[in-house]
């Protein structure tokens, strides 16, 4: 190609670029993180928010729109904001993992962030990216078609957020220090919430629960958020289907049941048809817990669909079946029915030659105590966790800033593609000196537009239970999953590679593998890791930084000037 030729490709590129961002609308908005009193259970606390608000307020943006936040924090805590599934194209800057993509914005600062809408369609939502604050500073991102297009089903009557969150009396910041400072487990939450609200099963909550009114023969776009910290929800409507439609920004094919289990991380879009009979129902959500011997919350969180009109409701409202709180089987039955809509107007492009093959253990595990101060960890240990062995640790400053300026002693790039140690990864006893991980900051280097398979691969190291993994800057396919050890000659022959989902989160199923395959074409800095809130604070996390491209229109974007300090 001759350089007469490159210029005018560039002359193009930047002209179709300039039209994008004219064609793209700009939205701004103003986040004030602040401290703000909230009354639930019959106690009342200052909790963290976002204008004061909890859950904190949705964004309503078109496809391909640009959203800038300026972000003010006015609370005590270091913040960080992340805008969870949004693929922010050669953009991480504003991505807000604290440590990876930028600093925490420290009290009394400020931070405007750019936030890149591209092939997202559905909900998604934001949360605070920070020790454990997202459990209240968080909220719904709703992305509707591009003007001029519609949904591929019949338009809603209405859309309605359903935020599904953890509550606990006491701080969440103090259940944070209590659990690094014992290296236990965290106290359990002492409520559910949908919408901010625990519902009428608790204590003083009545009042104050959720209703959603509904129109006889019509319907409702539910797009359901699981904002909780610690655990996998079952979700249902009593006498009512969900018909899910989407899955974490992408559209499904329909998927008719009786309850969805979703992950901490993942956002569901279901259709409720109003068809029944006029009167007040619960809708209902409750844990899923693959392991028994893991403290978990075990209350039900309630809200109520009411239908207008005049007649005489029944004394109590309906309650919906809920699977039992360990039923896998419901859990993966649900997850493994998911599929891509895969038609002409939404197409999907599954990597059929993987180029970068990667698997990863990802696993519960223990660091020693000193004899004399024994922690509250198994057998006298603290807590831990890994991704191949490695529990991550945070750096001093964050990855991409140490990447992008050639900061060198930050961050290692041996992070390793198969597992260093290889054992029956689900057997029932295990050695316990397979449960001591390294702790490390390493990360793994992918070359751009390198076609990735990652089969992340369960382990029942200190105790087995399911795992939902969140990887920033791209969603990915999952092209099988399965119990056991993965099988690298058997498992590929039973891979979906015609309509799996399009997901930025997937719980890996308890004792069990899942692969996923990604195009690794968004260069910078991705964080990777559990939602298990604990899960991350133990260092089941690794980073992925894709290399830039040839081209200018294949390389990382320049930061913007106001990046918070360290």
């Amino acid at each position: 190609m001759g350089f007469g030729e490159k210029v005018f490709i560039l002359y193009v590129f930047g002209f179709l670029l300039f039209a994008f961002h004219c064609q793209a609308q700009v939205h701004r908005h103003h986040f004030v993180v602040k401290e703000a009193r909230y009354t639930r259970l019959c106690c009342s606390k200052k909790i963290l928010t976002v204008n004061g608000k909890f859950p904190g307020p949705t964004l309503h943006v078109h496809k391909g729109d640009i959203i800038i936040v300026d972000v003010h924090n006015r609370g005590k805590y270091n913040i960080t904001i992340h805008w969870h599934g949004v693929k922010q194209p050669r953009y991480p800057w504003s991505d807000g993992p604290e440590y990876i993509t930028q600093c925490p914005i420290q009290p009394g600062q400020k931070f405007r962030q750019k936030i890149i809408f591209s092939t997202e369609e559905g909900t998604l939502w934001w949360h605070a990216h920070s020790d454990w604050s997202r459990a209240t500073v968080h909220g719904a991102i709703i992305i509707y078609p591009k003007h001029g297009t519609s949904y591929p089903f019949p338009k809603p009557h209405a859309e309605v957020p359903i935020i599904l969150g953890e509550w606990w009396k006491e701080g969440v910041m103090e259940v944070l220090k209590t659990m690094i400072v014992t290296g236990g487990d965290p106290n359990n939450s002492d409520a559910f919430t949908i919408n901010g609200q625990p519902g009428d099963f608790y204590p003083c909550s009545k009042p104050g629960t959720f209703k959603l009114m509904v129109d006889h023969g019509k319907t409702y776009l539910l797009r359901i958020i699981n904002a909780g910290m610690n655990e996998i929800l079952f979700f249902s409507i009593a006498r009512h289907k969900l018909t899910v439609v989407g899955a974490d920004a992408s559209y499904t094919k329909p998927l008719t049941r009786d309850y969805v289990a979703i992950s901490p991380g993942q956002t569901l879009d279901a259709i409720l048809h109003a068809n029944q009979w006029p009167d007040h129902y619960y809708m209902a959500a409750r844990a899923y817990s693959s392991d028994s011997a893991v403290p978990f919350d075990n209350t039900t969180a309630t809200a109520i669909v009411q239908y207008h009109g005049h007649y005489t409701p029944s004394s109590s409202p309906s309650l919906p079946y809920l699977p039992y709180y360990t039923d896998i089987n419901a859990a993966v039955n649900f997850s493994g029915s998911l599929r891509s809509l895969a038609s002409k107007d939404h197409p999907i492009s599954v990597p059929l030659k993987v180029t970068t093959h990667l698997i990863s253990t990802v696993s519960v595990n223990t660091f020693p105590c000193p004899p004399y101060h024994p922690c509250e960890g198994p057998n006298g240990t603290r807590f831990a966790a890994s991704m191949n062995n490695i529990s991550f640790v945070n750096p001093y400053i964050d990855i991409l800033q140490a990447y992008y300026n050639h900061i060198k002693g930050v961050f290692g790039d041996h992070f390793p593609s198969f597992p260093p140690l290889i054992f029956n990864f689900t057997a029932d006893d295990l050695p316990l000196i397979l449960e001591i991980p390294k702790r490390g900051t390493e990360v793994k280097v992918l070359k751009y537009n390198s076609t990735v398979e990652l089969v992340l691969q369960g382990t029942n190291l200190v105790g087995g239970i399911d795992h939902p993994i969140h990887l920033h800057g791209y969603s990915f396919y999952v092209v099988g999953w399965g119990f056991g050890n993965f099988d690298k000659y058997k498992d590929p022959l039973t891979y979906n590679l015609v309509d799996p989902p399009f997901l930025n989160t997937i719980a890996v199923p308890k004792n069990g593998w899942t692969t996923i395959r990604f195009k690794a074409s968004n260069p910078g800095v991705w964080f990777m890791h559990c939602h298990l809130e604990r899960h991350l604070t133990w260092g089941m996390e690794t980073v992925f930084i894709v290399k830039n491209g040839k081209y200018p229109e294949t390389r990382l974007l320049p930061p913007p000037p106001d990046m918070p300090p360290c």
